[in-house]
């Protein structure tokens, strides 16, 4: 062997060991050392699946190369190696994986002197581990982490175990091991969520012990995401040594041994978990609360992550820990692409629609290791690297759940029943505005400057991680977090790996837009541009004045979704261009500043130009000029509003205090106001560069308020409760965001009558235009309160009221993910009676993160969390459907339906299409908004913002849907997209529904509307926005719905588009369904006793997806009369996880209606009851069947063992749908004549239009007591009552109403001793329950006719005991023994001679035959005259249907039939002819016959039923679009060129040898569809069957057949 390398390791030493050792490529030392110092005689190695590929055969390769080597050196026998691949995740930790492991190891003689070596994740260490401790009383083994999570968690500490049902790691044991080696190079085949996962150990373990550790962490982010990320070295074994080990691979290790220690330590000083162990529980404790939801969408460190931010933040909360450091800690996490809220975005993508309630994590944490009973113990940070105590703390519930709750609920003060203080002060977070200027700054500028004050929010956290991935500058924090360390970057930017995201901070937004411009060139090839984006809601905050005002000066810009708004691609081109610039500075002051602070890196001197009127809120321009001068740049106000920017570098002073946040004193100055007390805010002043400062002298002090302001602080005292003065008119354009604080104020105002009580705040226009329109949110929530508000051109307009009439929403107040709205009415809130909940009050975390900690402790009120969301126990995890009391509804079919939906799901087409199949009316509720607002929809948005068009959206629908509306019944009303995005909508909608309305869902295929909607390729793509889009709404639509219809399209066009055969048939699918929904045709079973087609049946599908068996889904179901849609055999091929998804389901129903017409039975069976689905899972059940009566299916089966409120519930809800209550005794528990069974009829009796009995025969007389117990209820409801298995078939031969059957098609029965149709009926022909009978044609020449092969093959496939025969007669007299004098005749086809003659014989003449004038069908139907059993002859035609069904199935939309049709011929078959065109409603309808006078005739026939017009000639001009012609094949005939014209049209030719007659192959080839003669005749013969046996044909058959004959 060559020499080896010796590696650089550390050591660690964990309860007196040096047992843990670090390095890179640790291969041959670790097999080496393994040998030499723990020898055994077998070695076995297990890892997983997705390790063996990569690392096993090189293990291998090397152990047996050592073993050797050693074993020849000792002159000893080489020890046996074993390896064993398991599969991977977590379901590997189960007992049956580790006795598997066991009895493999005792088959190979494997003894106690083994050494296990555990290669893998956390799964295989603490499976291999438990396998080793209990493995022959105790095995020694190895730890090979590896994941990062393995290296610095659970690998170390002796901790094994596996997951039993009860739990995870529920079952195991303290074992240490031998050796844990951490070889690092390990995580250069890592996936990048995993080397995150890791990262959140390391992240918290270095917060709990050491601040330096941790500033390694912060600091070092991007050497050590480039050690495990970006390794493309070619150094072989780089790292093994110290000589070839990277700065980044030393950092990484680093931070890994650093963790590695710690948790060493805490395990030599309290292995069994006493105590200080419980240190590495941070983030743990409300962490597996959540993973325990979210496992496994989310990962274990991504769950810890949130976790330790929440515990930080409760922390801060009771005062034991700083908001410099909970920023700290949030910024560390985020960093290495963790998240930290429950809403952030990655978060919301992995799990979607998942809500995690409070109560549901707090009950989850109940069980928590570390409780000391029902008290709960959860570490406690006091400062970055401390802890409150060395062990975990007794927190209160009350305060776990404050900080867990979404939403607050605020006290009033002034019903305390602790007297609160009457003097306070305070000093305000920093200024967002300042610390985000002066952050970019900085970055821009040369030299090292320490920012101080810096504001901790979520809207500085996005500005310094854009920097950061811009490399615009090297950050450090020094003091605790307290001050950060920058070191300007002079300007020189590059664009960033990924893109840009910044939430909804609009400050962020607009700064880097113009930042982007500077990045010179891009260091690819491809000249990659820079990405910025946001939340949906900084989507809709316009950017185009600044965008315009950019591109004008040269910058490459492109908006990806929307024109003027994010995201945006910003291409570098050479830089910022200067010169002179215009820009509109009407709508913001951001976008002059952004330009402002770029421009002094601009390729030439920047003279901008501001233009549009009046300067919005010149103020902040002021603060930025300012500031650009205290980093030595320069500005020249020139007039005109015009500044000149020369070119320069900012030059970094030493030291900048950001001052405290403005805006933010006026909270707590306005609760001083308001509450009668005093305030004072010690960091705002006279002095301030902020005209928010101004608030309370401008403001405070004409309400009525004392007011002292020094140069640094201010201090206001607020006059009694309730005696707050109105301001008739103030402008605040200088101090625009301090409006909202102003309004609360305004609404408790009083004059005791002497004035009029209104308060009017003008020049505030540019906030509509902030993080909503925050005027018509104003306006909006404080008419909640009932206070009366409205809105001005430029501002808002409110009445004062008492505060004792002020009542806060029970809903509580929207805050629209702003900020300043939640913290004005968390002011409003401290005075109105009851408490005030406000909504997302995470939101203020933009700009004061600690508001609410302040806002309890600081201003003395009293706070409590308050969760609105759905509980797992109230809510289906995938479908968040709330179940709601049973209501019977009173149906109006005539009521308005709703349709809801993505855009791009067809909602006009299908909207306009269903208002044609129901007669009623269409409307755009968008085109109705436009009419009524006299402006498009996109133009009222970018005037007023989303949220304002949401709301006036929502007064539109409420008109709409208002009960005196005129739009209230006949219409077909569609709605917009995003009409579920607010939940005052979907109130409404669900209300609607409730009242009996019709809220119908229309769903397409996502993938398809994706590539419809961007089919445009000069637009941007929209595939990740309407994924996102669509997760976000599916709940919502769900929920909001009563109705959902799927418009499935099996694919699209290259183009996007639904090919015009496709959508015809979605229109077909979607006009059953109506027509179903509203009670028109139900297409229910006739399930009358003894009629034609007894007994009824319907086949149960076992296919476990629709799409594999489409091409024999006709096959499967010959026959039948319905069709059981098995739901709970399912299995969704692309995700077997979660089989009944909701989504996928609704698809394999949509794919069977396609290709069936015959009714649905919707059943999801459950285990108990003879099926698959669970029995412990009632809500999935209750919510499959639910959605079985939305889709529309003509039945649905309800087991009767389910929850009676539940099923009273579907039975309240079921629409049209029929319920059949079953119950399958399988266990043998209600016998036949048990007093049980009759409870349990009684029971389906009351919930069911049928009831299904199904038990178990032992023997066959229990289908004796079967009979008998059918017999007791013939008078009752429809009965399914059979027995399963072998002994129990007689039941199923006898039963005559809806038996289950299968098919030798189907891949298994549904049910032991099911039976086939064929074999039914065969059954019931040998016991005398299915006569046999006789049927004929009659006619001649009639040798080679194919009826024989026809009806032969139709009763052969469905067990008839039918014959029929050939009667060839020239006079219908020799037929009459044989038609009505033979009991077993059953029916009989006509043809010449004798169609007409045959007429005098029957009883009844149906009109079609009549209309025609001839028979070509006589059946037998029996009746009762005069108490006589009497049989009746009917005569029928069925030419034209077989005529009609052809030429319609070659239709795109057979309701919209030709204008024109043209018969050719005048004899018996154009009679048949003629009628089939009026029957399609041809609305032209022409004849042609060589002898004209013939078509004459037949014109003055039809002279009262059919318009008919004689064409003299063929050359005359006329455009048939559809053609039938009657006359014989060999008399060559064909038509003039000219008729097969621009229209392609339908020919039908009667004559059927050849099969392509010559005048369809002359149509053929000017491109008509053609209908050959014999396809007419199978399907008028399939018509005459379906009469005669009151069975659907078996139409495949039957057509193979009769090709297979026609083309001997």
């Amino acid at each position: 062997m060559p020499a080896l390398i010796k590696p650089d390791v550390a050591t660690v030493s964990v309860l007196g060991k040096e047992s843990i050792i670090v390095g890179f490529h640790l291969i041959d030392f670790l097999i080496r050392d393994v040998l030499t110092n723990i020898p055994a005689s077998n070695y076995v190695l297990i890892t997983d699946s997705n390790l063996a590929p990569l690392y096993l055969d090189k293990y291998t390769k090397v152990f047996n190369a050592v073993n050797k080597e050693l074993a020849q050196e000792k002159g000893t026998k080489e020890p046996r190696f074993f390896t064993r691949v398991l599969p991977p995740g977590e379901m590997t930790k189960s007992r049956k994986i580790k006795a598997d492991i066991e009895d493999w190891l005792l088959s190979n003689a494997v003894t106690r002197d083994t050494c296990f070596l555990a290669m893998g994740g956390g799964v295989i260490g603490d499976l291999i581990g438990f396998v080793a401790a209990t493995f022959m009383r105790g095995a020694p083994f190895v730890q090979i982490p590896t994941t990062l999570l393995a290296m610095v968690d659970s690998s170390i500490g002796g901790k094994t175990a596996i997951d039993v049902p009860a739990g995870k790691n529920l079952i195991g044991a303290f074992w240490q091991p031998k050796r844990i080696y951490i070889d690092v190079h390990f995580l250069s085949t890592l996936p990048e969520r995993e080397f995150a996962n890791g990262m959140a150990e390391l992240i918290k373990t270095a917060a709990i012990s050491d601040e330096n550790d941790f500033c390694k962490l912060e600091n070092g982010v991007e050497a050590i995401r480039n050690a495990v990320l970006g390794n493309t070295s070619n150094i072989p074994q780089q790292g093994l040594s110290l000589s070839t080990r990277t700065e980044a691979q030393s950092m990484l290790m680093d931070v890994i041994l650093a963790s590695v220690r710690f948790k060493a330590f805490v395990v030599t000083n309290d292995e069994r978990e006493g105590g200080l162990r419980g240190l590495l529980n941070f983030g743990h404790s409300i962490g597996h609360g959540i993973e325990a939801i979210v496992s496994p969408m989310m990962l274990h460190g991504e769950c810890v992550s949130i976790g330790c931010m929440k515990e930080a933040e409760l922390a801060r909360n009771l005062g034991h820990l700083n908001q410099v450091a909970v920023g700290r800690l949030a910024r560390c996490f985020v960093s290495y692409g963790l998240p930290i809220s429950m809403e952030d975005k990655i978060v919301k993508d992995r799990i979607g629609d998942l809500y995690c309630h409070v109560d549901d994590i707090m009950e989850i944490m109940k069980v928590d290791k570390k409780n000391q009973g029902d008290k709960k113990r959860i570490v406690m940070l006091s400062a970055i690297g401390k802890t409150l105590e060395p062990r975990a703390s007794v927190i209160a519930d009350v305060d776990i759940a404050k900080v867990l709750a979404p939403d607050q609920l605020v006290y009033p003060v002034t019903e305390s029943s602790v007297p609160n203080k009457k003097n306070f002060s305070l000093i305000t977070p920093g200024s967002k505005s300042i610390s985000n200027r002066a952050l970019l700054m900085a970055a821009l500028g040369k030299g090292t400057v320490r920012i101080k004050n810096l504001l901790h929010s979520d809207d500085t956290q996005y500005m310094l991680a854009a920097l950061k991935s811009l490399s615009a500058a090297e950050f450090q924090w020094e003091d605790n977090g307290e001050t950060l360390v920058v070191q300007g970057g002079g300007g020189i930017l590059q664009v960033p790996e990924n893109e840009i995201y910044v939430g909804n901070a609009g400050t962020a937004s607009r700064f880097l837009t113009s930042v982007l411009t500077l990045i010179p060139n891009s260091k690819d090839t491809n000249n990659s541009p820079s990405i910025l984006t946001g939340n949906a809601r900084m989507k809709q905050r316009p950017i185009a004045p600044l965008l315009n005002a950019l591109k004008s000066n040269g910058a490459e810009i492109r908006s990806l979704e929307k024109d003027g708004f994010l995201p945006i691609a910003i291409t570098p081109n050479g830089g910022f261009k200067g010169g002179r610039i215009n820009l509109s500075a009407s709508i913001s002051s951001q976008y002059v500043s952004s330009i402002l602070l770029c421009a002094p890196y601009a390729l030439k001197p920047v003279e901008l130009v501001l233009t549009g009127g009046q300067v919005i809120s010149q103020p902040y321009i002021d603060m930025t000029i300012a500031m650009m001068e205290s980093f030595g740049a320069s500005v020249d106000r020139l007039p005109n509003n015009t500044y000149r920017i020369k070119q320069s570098v900012y030059k970094n002073p030493d030291v900048y205090l950001v001052e405290s946040d403005a805006s933010s004193a006026t909270y707590p100055l306005a609760i001083a106001a308001i509450t009668g007390t005093t305030c004072t805010v010690n960091n705002i002043g006279s002095a301030s560069l902020q005209g928010d400062a101004t608030f309370a002298i401008n403001v405070l002090r004409p309400m009525g308020c004392n007011v002292v302001q020094t140069p640094t602080s201010t201090t206001v005292t607020g006059p009694s409760v309730g005696q707050l003065k109105p301001l008739p008119c103030v402008d605040m354009e200088t101090m625009t965001d301090a409006f909202l604080t102003a309004s609360v104020l305004a609404a408790v105002t009083s004059t005791q009558g002497k004035t009029e009580n209104i308060t009017r705040i003008t020049g505030i226009a540019n906030q509509r235009l902030k993080e909503c329109d925050r005027i018509a949110a104003m306006v909006h929530e404080l008419t909640k309160f009932g206070v009366q508000a409205s809105e001005l051109p430029d501002g808002i307009q409110i009445h004062g009221k008492p505060i004792s009439s002020l009542k806060a929403p029970k809903e509580g107040v929207h805050t629209y993910d702003d900020h300043r709205v939640a913290m004005s009415f968390s002011v409003l809130a401290t005075v109105v009676p009851n408490g005030t909940i406000i909504t997302d009050k995470k939101c203020v975390e933009k700009t004061w993160p600690t508001w609410w900690d302040d806002l309890e402790h600081k201003l003395d009120v009293h706070l409590k969390g308050v969760d609105h969301g759905l509980k797992l126990d109230e809510s289906n995890k995938s479908l968040g459907h709330i179940i709601s009391k049973p209501k019977k509804k009173n149906v109006d079919h005539g009521k308005s339906l709703v349709i809801i939906g993505m855009r791009g799901a067809g909602k006009t087409t299908l909207g306009e299409y269903a208002a044609e199949v129901l007669g009623f009316q269409f409307i755009d509720l968008d085109e109705h908004f436009q009419t009524l607002k006299k402006t498009s929809v996109t133009e009222f948005i970018n005037t007023w913002g989303w949220d304002e068009f949401r709301a006036k959206e929502n007064e539109v629908l409420k008109q709409v849907l208002a009960p005196d509306s005129v739009y209230g019944h006949g219409y077909i009303i569609s709605c917009g997209g995003g009409i579920v995005e607010i939940s005052e909508n979907r109130t409404l909608l669900k209300g609607y529904t409730k009242e009996g309305g019709k809220v119908l869902h229309l769903v397409r295929d996502l993938e398809q509307i994706i590539r419809y909607l961007n089919r445009d390729t000069t637009r941007p793509t929209f595939s990740e926005e309407l994924a996102n889009v669509w997760r976000r709404r599916r709940s919502w639509y769900k929920e909001t719905c009563n109705y959902e219809f799927v418009a499935y399209a099996e694919s699209t066009t290259i183009d996007g588009y639904v090919s015009p055969t496709q959508w015809a048939a979605i229109k077909n699918d979607l006009q059953r369904f109506l027509l179903f929904i509203t009670g028109r045709e139900t297409n229910y079973v006739n399930i009358t006793p003894n009629r034609v087609g007894t007994p009824t049946t319907f086949v149960s599908l076992t296919t476990k997806d629709i799409r594999t068996s489409v091409n024999s889904l006709l096959q499967i179901c010959e026959g039948a009369d319905a069709v059981e849609f098995r739901v709970d055999l399912l299995m969704n091929p692309d995700d077997k996880e979660s089989r009944y998804n909701i989504d996928f389901v609704g698809e394999q129903l949509a794919i069977l209606r396609r290709h069936l017409t015959i009714p649905v039975i919707f059943t999801v069976r459950s285990k108990s009851q003879a099926g698959a689905f669970p029995d412990e899972d009632e809500d999935g059940m209750i919510e499959l069947l639910s959605w079985g009566e939305r889709w529309g299916c003509e039945y649905v089966d309800i087991e009767s063992c389910w929850n009676s409120e539940r099923i009273e519930q579907l039975v309240a809800e079921k629409g049209e749908s029929l319920i059949i209550s079953s119950w399958h005794d399988v266990q043998y528990v209600t016998p036949w004549d048990s007093k049980a069974l009759e409870a349990k009829y009684e029971l389906c009796a009351k919930y069911g239009d049928i009831v299904k009995l199904v038990g178990v025969a032992k023997s066959p007389l229990d289908n004796i007591a079967l009979e008998q117990f059918r017999a007791s209820k013939v008078t009752g409801k429809h009965l399914i009552a059979i027995n399963m298995g072998a002994a129990g078939q007689l039941s199923r031969v006898i039963n005559d109403c809806l038996t289950p059957i299968t098919h030798p098609a189907l891949p298994a029965k549904a049910a032991p001793g099911q039976l086939s149709l064929a074999e039914i009926n065969q059954a019931r022909h040998l016991i005398g329950l299915l006569p046999a009978r006789s049927f004929w044609l009659i006619g001649t020449p009639i040798q080679h006719s194919m009826s024989p092969v026809l009806h032969g093959t139709g009763f052969k496939v469905l067990g008839l005991p039918y014959k029929y025969g050939l009667l060839e007669c020239h006079m219908v007299e020799y037929a009459e023994d044989a038609i009505f004098k033979d009991p077993n005749f059953g029916g009989a086809s006509v043809t010449i001679p004798h169609k007409v003659a045959i007429m005098q014989y029957l009883d009844e003449v149906t009109d079609n035959a009549r209309i025609i004038g001839a028979v070509n069908t006589i059946y037998v139907r029996e009746t009762i005259i005069k108490g006589e059993k009497k049989r009746q002859f009917i005569g029928e035609n069925t030419d034209y249907l077989g005529m009609k069904r052809c030429i319609q199935s070659l239709m795109i939309d057979p309701k919209v039939p030709p204008n024109e049709g043209l018969v050719i011929g005048a004899g018996g078959t154009a009679r048949a002819a003629l009628y089939t065109l009026e029957k399609m409603g041809v609305k032209k309808i022409y004849i042609w016959n060589r002898t004209i006078s013939k078509a004459h005739n037949l014109k003055k026939v039809f002279k009262d039923v059919i318009d008919i017009e004689v064409v003299e000639s063929l050359d005359s001009k006329f455009e048939p679009e559809v053609i039938i012609s009657t006359i014989p094949a060999d008399s060559g005939f064909e038509l003039p060129n000219h008729l097969f014209g621009g229209i392609k049209g339908i020919i039908c030719d009667m004559a059927y040898k050849p099969r392509r007659t010559k005048l369809l192959l002359q149509a053929e080839r000017k491109g008509w569809s053609c209908v050959e003669g014999i396809e007419v005749l199978i399907s008028q013969g399939i018509a005459q069957f379906e009469i005669w046996t009151g069975k659907h044909a078996p139409i495949p058959a039957i057509e193979q057949e009769i090709f297979k004959k026609y083309d001997c």
